[in-house]
Order: C-alpha cells, then structure tokens, then sequence
C-alpha cells in the first residue's frame, strides 16, 4: 500500500497507519494481499486492509488462467465489496462478521477496510474440528440463512458459490463423468428453483471461520457470497471438515442441529415461514448441493482428496432420481 493510499485511508476512517504489522494471507493467482496493520486514533488498535490490484496476467496454480477466470475473479470483488456497504450490517452477533470502517475502488483496485477479528477475540484458526466446533459453525450458517431467507442478492452473485454452473464451463467441458455432466445443468437447475432461498456465504469451508476461546465463531471471505439455498453452505462446510466414513456417519446428526438452529433463529428474528416445508425441501435438496460441488471437483482437480466414495455415491443416488442415461 503506498502513501498516497495510505492517507486516504486515514482520511477516511480518522487513523494514523503507523506500520505494517503482517501479510496475513496473499490472494489466489497474484490479486493482492491481506494485511493486519498498526493503527492510532479509532478506539482500536489494528485493522485488516484486503488490497486487491488486479494482475496483467494471472498466474493460476492449476493454469484455470482464462479471461473467463478473470473476469470472475474481478466479479467477486465487486460482489465482496457490495456485501460490505449493503448487507453486512444486518448481521448480529449470531451470525458475525468484520466490521467495514472503508470501501474504495478503482479501475484495478479495491480497498477494503476491515475491524481485525483477531483483536476482537476471534483469534483461532482450526484445521481439525470437534464435533462442537462443528456444531458452532452450523449454528452460525443457520443464522446467517435465517437472517437472509427470501432476500434478493441485488449487486451480489445472482446465485452463490465460487464453484456454481454457470461460472465453471471448462471445469465442466473437461471433467471425465459423462452421467454427471449430463445431470450438471439439472442439478444446478433444482438448487436455483427451489422455493426457499437465502443468501449463502458462497465458501463456507472450515478456514473462512474464525474461532474465539468461549468457541463462538466469525466468518470472512465474502467473495461469493449471493442467492441460493442453504444446503449449498451445509455440505460444502461438511465436507471441508471431515473425511468420507465420518460424512457417512454424521449426516444425519449434524443436519439435525443445522435445522433445530435455524429453527430458533427464525423464532428469535420473527420471521414466519412454513418450517416444516422449508426443512423437507432442504433436506432434499442436501444430496444436490454436495453432487454440485462433487461435480466442480471432478473437473477443476480429478485427483482431489474430497473425491471419495461417499461423494460418488452420493452423486449416483441424484443421477438415478433425475433418471439420467446414456
């Protein structure tokens, strides 16, 4: 970040930056950092600048390098800092998410300003979770999906998820199933029309939530945040935690909790929807949305470590009830 950015920022949000404390994380294929800094004057100590510049050519680990790619990435942006200035705010502490102090952008650059989570307690990352944990990061899904059923994803992803249809054709042109790629546009087509929508968070998975000690959770990267049903967050948060034989034996516990919390937390908002017709749908709907990950996978990264058994089995059960056949 260079000077002349750097008084913007101040001028901004009334703070003297007084150094660069970490890179906290570098963004994929060469976008920009994410930066903690020092900071004086706004009754907090350090924030967090995600400085996005978009590269001339990218430099995709897996050669994904397309305009097409580009273009997407530069979307997310877009969409990361709309969720900041028009939705962001609505979220408690049920469901909690960084504060925005700024928002900037330019032709190739975004700027945005955020409260460091790791100063306001949520300091804990996790690569291996216990059932609790688990628990507390469905809990907050709930939460959010309650606090954003049946909302419009205007200037968001019309449909959520970084791994959805429509912005993944030549994962799909490549991917060696051809049952799964004829049921492809029919699965995304059953999780975009179902009746109950929310937004979803779009890449719920287990490093995009930050822990406290008293284990409650805050989640980032808002980048594919847009319409969708709720399911797509479920499985995709379930299968970033948890190996094939586990997903098997927790399924159904662990959706147990998700919809006894998103029960309540639509009692606690007062929002009166017909749960037992959104439960059913969702539930239904919960074999799709993890085929329609199961289905990026195949195409985007053949030999990945989530390509498993229970995937595959999970992804013939949806074929067979779209009665798809070559």
């Amino acid at each position: 970040m260079d000077d002349l950015t750097s008084k913007k920022i101040e001028s901004a949000i009334g703070v003297s930056i007084n150094k660069k404390l970490e890179v906290v994380q570098s963004l994929w294929s060469g976008y920009g950092e994410i930066v903690r800094y020092n900071v004086d004057g706004a009754g907090f100590k350090q924030m967090i600048v995600k400085h996005v510049k978009f590269p001339n050519a990218s430099n995709h680990p897996r050669g994904w390098n397309t305009d097409f790619s580009h273009q997407r990435k530069v979307k997310s942006y877009e969409v990361e800092t709309a969720w900041y200035e028009k939705y962001s705010s609505q979220c408690d502490d049920t469901c909690r998410v960084p504060k925005c102090y700024h928002v900037e952008t330019s032709n190739d650059e975004v700027l945005i300003v955020l409260e460091d989570l790791n100063e306001s307690g949520f300091d804990l990352r996790k690569t291996s979770v216990s059932m609790e944990d688990m628990h507390t990061c469905l809990t907050w899904l709930a939460n959010f999906h309650a606090t954003f059923l049946m909302e419009k994803p205007d200037d968001l992803w019309e449909v959520g998820t970084y791994w959805h249809l429509a912005t993944r054709p030549d994962e799909l042109e490549v991917m060696d199933d051809p049952l799964l790629k004829e049921a492809a546009p029919l699965v995304d087509e059953k999780l975009n029309t179902a009746k109950y929508l929310s937004l979803v968070h779009g890449d719920a998975k287990l490093a995009n939530f930050c822990f406290s000690t008293n284990n409650s959770v805050a989640a980032v990267d808002f980048q594919y945040v847009g319409g969708g049903c709720g399911m797509k967050d479920v499985a995709y948060f379930i299968g970033s935690c948890i190996y094939e034989e586990e997903c098997k034996q927790y399924e159904k516990p662990l959706l147990d909790h998700y919809f006894a919390a998103l029960k309540d937390a639509l009692e606690r908002i007062g929002n009166v929807v017909n749960f037992e017709e959104l439960e059913k749908e969702w539930r239904s709907l919960y074999p799709y949305a993890w085929t329609d990950f199961h289905r990026f996978l195949k195409g985007w990264s053949p030999d990945h470590w989530k390509i498993n058994s229970y995937s595959e089995k999970m992804a013939r059960k949806v074929i067979k009830e779209l009665n798809i056949k070559l």
